[in-house]
């Protein structure tokens, strides 16, 4: 390290500030005017613009000394998800939950310090102690420690990860299009109907060619879900798969993890539509010989059937292979005729999430059954419409694969890069070579 760098604590980097809820009850407080930030708005994305709640004006001012102005650094202090890092892209109000360093920005980057604090979740846990509820209160937080160099220095090496962050959200946000347009064709052909029913009408159904439009029969008849497609049939979900089953974790539970292995997928990879990388462990061969019976394979739909994360699906990503599941992770593997992106985007679907959840066998912990996933009420289309719709969603998942890859590739640089750029290890004319080299 550069002997121009300097040890501070958080407190000198800038005013601390515990969130805190305005009174409840009180309707002039509720409005949508303020961001009210909470634990649960820290999903990975390095600005917070948005929140599941907000409060009006009056609700701010009730809190007063809890508004946080944009640009200030945020973490999350309480609890077995502490030490979440983002910005605040907004004025806002936090909970109790979060602490907040109002940056002092002429001595110090809010983007420095946020990338430094984005890296010590495991030692904020630790200090917080191990406790079933930890908590870092504010003089505590305002205590930590962290190596700086000048300001100027710091706006560098926030300069140049800065690139990297962006091209990492824009293939986020292209993500995000493309399984909104997967979800669109999905509701429109599968819930809505409406190439039936403009054929029904006279007209040609819109944006689709002839070939594709002559596949929708121009009526519907009675089934059991109600009406229908002429011709299509109704069922349960068993009648589309192969397997429906949930995993195990090997003898040895979290002692048999390895840095590399076999993948071991847990309900924390699987969010609805995204696997998610962060947290995936690695088992042996040898455990992973025995968990045979629940091997991944290419394109099956994971469903998470217990607990806080219950029904949330997405499909099984080629790069993650060979991988198993745990037992609170379930395969459902489509036969051939039937697209696995079809059982997916069904089980995605309100309805179809209601339908399970009313089925709950948990008790105090919610959770679902082999029993109650065969038992899915779906419409089975004709094998030609199946086609079509297989033809027109895998050309967007592959490109949507693509994007991910991408994305991976830029992180694990950043987050290689990052580290030693914060602890002064790497300067930043060899870090902004490699930059460049992946940018380019």
């Amino acid at each position: 390290m550069s002997s121009d760098w300097t040890s501070y604590k958080l407190s000198e980097a800038g005013r601390i500030v515990t969130g805190k809820t305005p009174k409840g009850g009180v309707s002039e407080f509720e409005g949508a005017e303020v961001p009210f930030v909470t634990p649960p708005d820290f999903v990975g994305e390095k600005w917070i613009e948005k929140s599941t709640r907000a409060i009006s004006e009056a609700g701010a001012q009730s809190v007063k000394g809890s508004i946080i102005p944009p640009r200030s650094v945020l973490v999350t202090c309480i609890g077995s998800d502490m030490g979440k890092a983002a910005l605040a892209a907004t004025r806002c109000v936090t909970n109790q939950q979060i602490n907040a360093v109002v940056v002092d920005e002429s001595r110090f980057s809010p983007e420095f310090i946020f990338y430094g604090l984005s890296l010590r979740k495991s030692e904020i846990r630790g200090i917080a102690g191990g406790s079933a509820q930890p908590i870092l209160n504010k003089t505590a937080f305002g205590e930590l420690r962290f190596e700086c160099p000048p300001l100027q220095e710091q706006l560098e090496i926030a300069e140049l990860i800065r690139p990297l962050d962006d091209r990492i959200t824009l293939l986020r946000e292209t993500n995000a299009t493309l399984e909104a347009i997967a979800q669109a064709l999905f509701k429109s052909w599968f819930v809505d109907f409406d190439p039936v029913r403009a054929k029904m009408e006279g007209r040609a159904p819109e944006g689709m060619i002839d070939a594709t439009a002559a596949l929708f029969p121009d009526s519907f008849e009675e089934s059991e879900l109600g009406l229908v497609p002429r011709g299509w049939k109704t069922g349960v979900l068993a009648d589309l798969t192969t397997k429906i089953g949930s995993g195990a974790t090997p003898r040895g539970g979290k002692e048999v993890y390895l840095d590399d292995g076999v993948a071991l997928i847990r309900s924390q990879n699987v969010y609805d539509s995204e696997f998610v990388w962060s947290g995936l462990a690695r088992i042996s061969d040898d455990a992973a010989d025995q968990l045979k019976s629940v091997e991944v394979q290419p394109t099956d739909v994971l469903l998470n059937i217990t607990g806080a994360s219950i029904l949330r699906t997405c499909v099984a990503i080629p790069d993650v292979l060979p991988a198993r599941v745990n037992q609170h992770v379930a395969i459902i593997r489509a036969k051939e005729s039937i697209p696995s992106r079809y059982i997916h985007l069904h089980l995605l679907q309100g309805k179809t999430k209601e339908f399970l959840l009313g089925l709950n066998a948990g008790g105090s912990r919610e959770a679902v059954t082999k029993a109650h996933i065969e038992s899915v009420p779906i419409i089975r289309p004709s094998d030609a419409v199946l086609a079509a719709f297989k033809e027109i969603t895998n050309a967007i998942y592959l490109r949507s694969e693509v994007c991910s890859r991408q994305e991976r590739t830029l992180a694990t640089l950043r987050d290689t890069l990052l580290p030693r750029l914060i602890s002064g290890q790497l300067r930043l004319p060899e870090a902004r070579a490699a930059a460049e080299e992946a940018l380019a």
